[in-house]
């Protein structure tokens, strides 16, 4: 895997995770001063790293995660603490299958049941065939039953309504419930955020 397409978990001031991002962008909040690198030792140990004490720390490290430029080479992150934010900074997000999925919490929005994402599907509200976009506002996460039942018909020809209004995410919604994490763990650092939402000190 190229290290620029790992991902990231974010944590606010307080420590607490708020969000996962690719590490192109985590790399790009270091670079702004917006971030630093939250790093573990063998003891458990938490500390934070700014910029350039991310690329002194990162010298000489053997491994498959290291981002190569012409000016430096660094590790790939695999956690940051925003410094100014309790989010990360507004940014458009991308209408992509798996983003329909978290905002609707990978619920069908027919039958209301929660399925993994290989039982998923996503469904134009108004089929495309009689004039619907693909976008927020016209997309819903569906089962592969209802899917295959609601077919190209409208709502109101199959009675199926949606149980929420399609719209356009105003927050990452990846952390909306404690119990339920749709998404893969990527690095062991990341269980002690997740399980206890508490900071070790350095």
């Amino acid at each position: 895997m190229d290290p620029l397409d790992r991902r990231v978990l974010v944590l606010n001031r307080l420590w607490q995770p708020v969000n996962i991002c690719g590490c192109r962008r985590a790399v790009g909040l270091l670079f702004l001063g917006h971030a630093e690198v939250v790093d573990v030792d063998d003891g458990g140990r938490f500390s934070t790293h700014a910029i350039d004490s991310w690329i002194e720390r990162s010298r000489g490290w053997r491994g498959t995660e290291v981002i190569h430029s012409v000016a430096v080479s660094l590790r790939s992150p695999a956690i940051i603490v925003l410094a100014s934010y309790d989010r990360l900074p507004k940014q458009e997000i991308r209408f992509s299958r798996r983003n329909v999925f978290e905002r609707d919490g990978y619920r069908c929005q027919y039958c209301g049941e929660r399925f993994e994402p290989r039982d998923l599907n996503l469904d134009h509200v108004v089929p495309r065939d009689k004039g619907g976009g693909t976008s927020w506002e016209n997309v819903v996460c569906s089962c592969v039953a209802c899917n295959t039942r609601k077919a190209n018909k409208l709502p109101a020809e199959a009675n199926m309504f949606p149980l929420n209004e399609p719209a356009e995410p105003n927050w990452r919604p990846l952390f909306s419930s404690p119990s339920y994490r749709p998404f893969r763990v990527e690095h062991e650092s990341w269980n002690h955020f997740l399980v206890t939402g508490d900071r070790k000190s350095a």
